[in-house]
């Protein structure tokens, strides 16, 4: 009869298409995940594996055992999930996902308060621009600012996040309009956050000609503007952070998006997860005018 583990060395074989990756995601040694492999092949008749140069390549029998076992993978990750949420007591580890931004400009003053509030909770805090998988416990909670949450997840939006054009303080007093946008020299984004509103605003009002220095996170624009590289649209909250800016235009409501606190529908019942969300929504609620460009 198949285990579990059996069809966690299939997986992990079909996600890395080596046995040498399979065996350093599951701790183990390649000659392990060799023999592994070929007990399981034997015990079932059928090759699960076509061996190339290029790797592993499932057989259609190896398809079905790793869609099998992903379907398992899932059933356990959702159980966990309906445990973890009748956990009533605030306490444990409680794992949040945020952004660069987010976490160095907001959130570690917040996450210091709630740490006297609630010291029998451990964070475990998650800087990533990419959107984990609160379904699969990539974290607990997200703070994120977004237009559109995931369906999956369940939380409130707190505040407006703003953006607005910045300068170098020397340009204070500058009149500025967006259709004069083209005279002044820009700090754009690359290619990874081409996607965002702030950089649509420069495709459509600056044009690549006048960006004259770009850069992959939200989190340089403050220092490049200050240096007296270029105006940038930044968000409101790191200008009111960084001191030598200055502001050319009020928030710009078209490129406001939400600052969101978002968790799973099973575990907004769990007592670390709950006092969490309600803690950070006071927090920020008191600092939402800097948040949304209003100070």
């Amino acid at each position: 009869m198949l285990s579990w583990d059996d069809f966690r060395y299939v997986k992990a074989i079909a996600d890395h298409r080596s046995l040498g990756g399979a065996a350093s995601l599951l701790g183990v040694n390649h000659s392990t995940v060799f023999r592994r492999l070929a007990q399981i092949e034997g015990q079932l008749g059928s090759r699960l594996f076509e061996r190339s140069r290029g790797g592993y390549t499932l057989t259609p029998c190896g398809e079905e055992m790793v869609r099998l076992a992903e379907r398992m993978d899932e059933d356990i990750i959702a159980f966990e999930r309906r445990v973890t949420g009748h956990d009533l007591r605030p306490s444990g580890e409680l794992r949040i996902t945020t952004n660069d931004t987010l976490h160095i400009h907001l959130l570690p003053e917040i996450f210091a308060a709630f740490r006297r509030a609630y010291p029998e909770i451990v964070l475990d805090v998650l800087v990533s621009n990419q959107q984990l998988n609160l379904s699969k416990r990539d974290a607990d909670i997200a703070v994120r600012a977004t237009e559109r949450p995931p369906e999956a997840l369940i939380g409130r939006r707190i505040a407006g996040f703003s953006w607005a054009v910045h300068a170098p303080a020397a340009l204070a007093g500058t009149r500025f309009d967006a259709s004069e946008a083209r005279r002044h020299d820009w700090i754009g984004f690359d290619d990874m956050l081409a996607g965002i509103k702030p950089a649509k605003w420069l495709q459509q009002h600056v044009g690549p000609e006048r960006i004259v220095y770009k850069i992959n996170t939200v989190l340089g624009l403050a220092e490049a503007v200050a240096a007296g590289i270029g105006l940038a649209v930044m968000p409101c909250l790191i200008a009111a952070k960084v001191p030598g800016l200055v502001r050319l235009a009020p928030p710009d409501p078209e490129l406001e998006t939400g600052l969101w606190l978002l968790t799973h529908a099973d575990l907004r019942q769990t007592a670390r997860v709950r006092a969490f969300m309600d803690f950070a929504a006071a927090e920020i609620g008191r600092r939402r005018q800097t948040v949304e460009g209003l100070v």
